[in-house]
C-alpha cells in the first residue's frame, strides 16, 4: 500500500453531469478540484443513445459525446480528472476538518472539502436479451426516452407509484402501453390514487401476474415474450420499447455509517443546500435525489455543491 498523501482542496467522487458541472465551478473558483471518475466514467449518460433534453443541443446529442464535453470543458478551467474509484473514506466532523479518502484501495488522499456526486443504478431484470439490448429499445428512464417512441406501442415493468407514474406520462405520448405487474392485483404496491389513474387510463393495458421472459430483437426491440407466473403461459406481445421501473440503488456504499441517509439510502442533504450532516462534505445529483433523476437537475445540483463548498471554505478563511 502506498504511504504518500496529497493534499488537495476540493475532491469530487463521480463523473456524471452532477459531478462535471460542480468541477466546472469550483476550477473557476480557484479551488483545484481533482475528479475521480468511478467504475463507469461519465455516469448513466454513457448508456444513452440520445439526449433531447437538455437545454444548449436544439439537435439532440448522444450520452457519451455530451459527457466528453463536460469533461474537457471541466479540464479548460483546470480540472484534473482521474481514473479511478474512491474505496474508503473517513470524514472528520469538525468545521474546517480535514476528509481523507482512498482510491483503488492504495493512494490516500486528504480534502478540505468533498463534493459526492456517486449517483444512482438503475435496476434491471438482468436477463441476457433485456441487458443486450439496452440502449436499443430498453430504457430504465421513461421521462428521458419516451419521446423516442411517440405513437407506438410499449410496455412497462413495475408495480409502485414510479412505475404507475412513468406508464401514465407513456400514455400521453404513445399508442398504447402495457404494464407488467409481478404480482397480483390485491399486491400492487402502487398507491391507490396511482393505480386509479393507470386503470382508468384507456391506452394503459395491466397485465398482472406476468414477468419478462425474453425480450424479442437483434439489434433494437421488436417484441416481448411475457410469462404468467400463475398459469406458466407464454404470449408474445408486439413493442418497440421496454421500460423498467423497478427502482435505483443510491451508489452511497462506502459513506454508510458517516452520512445521514434516507430508508433508501440516499444521501440527506440540508433544506435547499447540497450540505450532509458533515462539515466540508458535500452531495449532488442522482446520490441526493430520487424525485427528478434528470441530467439536467443533476447539473443543478452540481452548480449548488461548488458554489456550497466555495462559501465554506471562505467561512473558514474569515473565521
Amino acid at each position: 500500500m502506498s504511504d504518500t498523501i496529497e493534499r488537495i482542496k476540493c475532491l469530487i467522487i463521480g463523473s456524471g453531469p452532477a459531478g462535471y458541472t460542480a468541477a466546472i465551478y469550483a476550477a473557476r473558483a480557484d479551488m483545484k478540484p481533482v475528479v475521480y471518475t468511478g467504475m463507469e466514467p461519465g455516469g448513466q449518460l454513457t448508456t444513452t443513445t440520445e439526449v433531447d433534453n437538455f437545454p444548449g443541443y436544439p439537435e439532440g446529442i448522444d450520452g457519451p459525446t455530451m459527457m466528453v464535453q463536460l469533461q474537457q470543458q471541466a479540464e479548460r478551467f483546470g480540472t484534473e480528472v482521474r481514473i479511478g474509484m474512491v474505496t474508503s473514506v473517513e470524514f472528520n466532523s469538525k468545521v474546517g476538518g480535514i476528509h481523507k479518502a482512498t482510491v483503488d484501495n492504495n493512494k490516500h488522499i486528504e480534502a478540505e472539502t468533498v463534493i459526492i456526486s456517486t449517483g444512482a443504478t438503475a435496476r434491471y431484470l438482468g436477463i441476457p436479451s433485456e441487458q443486450r439490448l439496452r440502449g436499443g429499445g430498453v430504457s430504465a428512464c421513461a421521462v428521458c426516452d419516451g419521446f423516442f417512441y411517440k405513437g407506438q406501442d410499449v410496455a412497462i415493468v413495475g408495480a409502485g407509484d414510479t412505475a404507475a407514474e412513468e406508464a401514465t406520462y407513456l400514455s400521453n405520448i404513445c399508442s398504447n402501453v402495457t404494464m407488467l405487474v409481478r404480482k397480483g392485483e390485491d399486491q400492487m404496491r402502487a398507491s391507490k390514487a396511482m393505480q386509479h389513474r393507470v386503470n382508468t387510463t384507456p391506452n394503459i393495458k395491466v397485465l398482472y401476474n406476468t414477468e419478462v421472459d425474453e425480450v424479442l430483437g437483434e439489434q433494437v426491440v421488436e417484441g416481448l415474450r411475457v410469462l404468467n407466473n400463475q398459469t406458466g403461459a407464454k404470449e408474445e406481445i408486439a413493442i418497440t420499447g421496454l421500460f423498467i421501473a423497478i427502482g435505483h440503488t443510491p451508489n452511497t456504499g462506502i459513506f454508510k455509517g458517516q452520512l445521514d441517509m434516507d430508508d433508501s439510502g440516499y444521501i440527506v442533504t440540508e433544506g435547499k443546500s447540497t450540505a450532509t450532516n458533515i462539515p466540508g462534505v458535500f452531495a449532488s445529483g442522482d446520490v441526493q435525489d430520487k424525485e427528478y433523476r434528470q441530467a439536467i437537475t443533476a447539473a443543478g445540483t452540481g452548480c449548488m455543491a461548488a458554489l456550497d463548498a466555495e462559501r465554506y471554505l471562505a467561512t473558514l478563511e474569515t473565521a
